[in-house]
This record gives C-alpha cells, sequence and structure tokens, in this order.
C-alpha cells in the first residue's frame, strides 16, 4: 500500500464572478447607507459627555405625587388604547385573514387583493395611521385606539392567514372527500387546527400595541406619550425619565404576562 499524499481541503471556496459582484453591490450598499444616514464616528466619540450631562439632570426621576398621579392616570389610557384596539383588530382580523388564506373559502384574485391590502397596512407606520386618524376623528385616545386596531389588522390578518394555510390537510381532505363545502371544512377543520398560532399571534400583537400606544400621544392620540413629549419640550429631563422608566416597566410586565400566557393556553389546547 503506498503512501499518497492528500491534499488538504480549501478553507474557503472561492466565489464565482457573481457572486464577488454580488459582494461588491452590498457592500457599496452598505457605505451608501451609512453615508445617507448621516453617521459620524466624532459624534459618536463626542456624545458620551453629553448623554452623561442628560442623565445627571435627569436622576432622580420625578417622583412627586402629584406628577405620578398624573403619569399613572396616562398610563392607564395608554393600556386602555392598546387593549381596546388590539381587541377589535384581532376580531376584524379573523374574517379579513379568511379572505387572504389560499385555498380556503375565496378565489385567488381575492386572495391577492385582499394580501395587497394588508401589505398596504404594515407599510405604514402605526404613528402614520395615528396623524390620519387625529386628522379624521380629533385629538384624544379614540384616534389612537383606531390607528391600533388598523395596525393590529395588518399584522395578525396577515399571519392568521398564513396559520390556516400552514395546517395539515389531511382532515381538510378528507372532509372534501365527503363532499363537504368549503365554509364547512374552514370551520370544523382548518380554524379549530390553526386556533394554537392564533392565540400566540393574537398575543404577539398585544404585545406590540402596548409599545405602539406609548408613543401616539406624540402626535395627539392620546396616551402617555404627550407627557415624554412635554417632558423635554420643557426640559424637565426628571419628568421625562420617569415617563421613560414607567413605559419600560409596563412594556416588560405585558410582555412576561403574555409569555406566560402564550405557554399556559397553548400548552391547554395541545
Amino acid at each position: 500500500m503506498t503512501d499518497t499524499p492528500v491534499a488538504a481541503p480549501s478553507r474557503f471556496e472561492r466565489p464565482s464572478v457573481l457572486t464577488f459582484l454580488g459582494y461588491a453591490l452590498g457592500l457599496i450598499i452598505l457605505v451608501w447607507a451609512f453615508q445617507g444616514a448621516g453617521f459620524s464616528l466624532e459624534k459618536v466619540m463626542t456624545s458620551p459627555p453629553r448623554f452623561a450631562d442628560f442623565m445627571s439632570r435627569a436622576f432622580p426621576p420625578n417622583l412627586e405625587p402629584k406628577v405620578l398621579e398624573r403619569l399613572g392616570w396616562k398610563m392607564v389610557e395608554t393600556l386602555q388604547i392598546a387593549f381596546a384596539g388590539a381587541v377589535m383588530g384581532v376580531i376584524l382580523s379573523l374574517p379579513v385573514a379568511l379572505l387572504a388564506a389560499r385555498g380556503l373559502i375565496a378565489g385567488a384574485w381575492i386572495n391577492g387583493i385582499v394580501r395587497n391590502i394588508l401589505g398596504f397596512i404594515r407599510a405604514v407606520p402605526d404613528i402614520a395611521w395615528a396623524l390620519v386618524f387625529v386628522v379624521a376623528v380629533g385629538l384624544g385616545p379614540f384616534a389612537g385606539t383606531l390607528a391600533i386596531m388598523i395596525d393590529t389588522i395588518g399584522f395578525c390578518g396577515r399571519f392568521f392567514a398564513d396559520d390556516m394555510e400552514a395546517v395539515d390537510k389531511g382532515p381538510s381532505e378528507a372532509l372534501t372527500a365527503t363532499g363537504a363545502r368549503r365554509l364547512d371544512i374552514t370551520a370544523c377543520a382548518t380554524l379549530p387546527a390553526s386556533a394554537p398560532a392564533f392565540v400566540s399571534t393574537a398575543l404577539y400583537a398585544l404585545e406590540k400595541a402596548v409599545r405602539s400606544s406609548t408613543i401616539l400621544g406624540l402626535v395627539g392620540a392620546g396616551g402617555i406619550g404627550i407627557e415624554l413629549k412635554v417632558g423635554f419640550d420643557l426640559f424637565d429631563y426628571p419628568t421625562a425619565m420617569t415617563v421613560i422608566l414607567m413605559i419600560a416597566v409596563v412594556v416588560i410586565a405585558i410582555e412576561a404576562l403574555s409569555t406566560w400566557a402564550r405557554k399556559t393556553i397553548i400548552g391547554e389546547q395541545r
């Protein structure tokens, strides 16, 4: 038996010309993006003293009873906006998702139209929807509630449709073989199988709604966001820091509660 030297495999494959051009294009786009974003290493290096000055002026937070009471009621209003908008959005998302899901109760052209509408809703930021509804219904929490509702429809409508398309087709095919109608198949097979995914998506939508509702007040759509804006406009940094900490505590608590509910409910359904 002769000892034949074996060449070590190359650590990296030499990229093709097309792959190399793709890498080069990606690098050019990255540089272009940083230039357009105004990235400045000098500003990054000189920002710590200004940030430290802000923190020194913001701490300790304003914990006066009157201030906490006022901010507390605004936070309650924020949660009301989030819950009301999210619940209405989740409920309205279901019929929309039935029209968007391919192969269920609607034809392909209806699926395409509804999916494009949902894509448009998701493409518009929630704060832009808040501006639209402030113009339509006036300042206040109702505009924020409608903005959260529309944003939730765009979010849940798409994911509900994808959840229904992803379920096991076995029960549906069995019902189809018996001559059942599309609507009956959807109600008896698709929806029950999709329920755990619906619950998970709805809870994520609630978390998203709580985070979004905290800033809608910046455009006059109710909630605690207006207090944050006023705090910075008046250089009242201790009050602004109190608002930031309240938002952080509430959002983290809602996310923890949502995670617990998701594990508990979905675990029971399975």
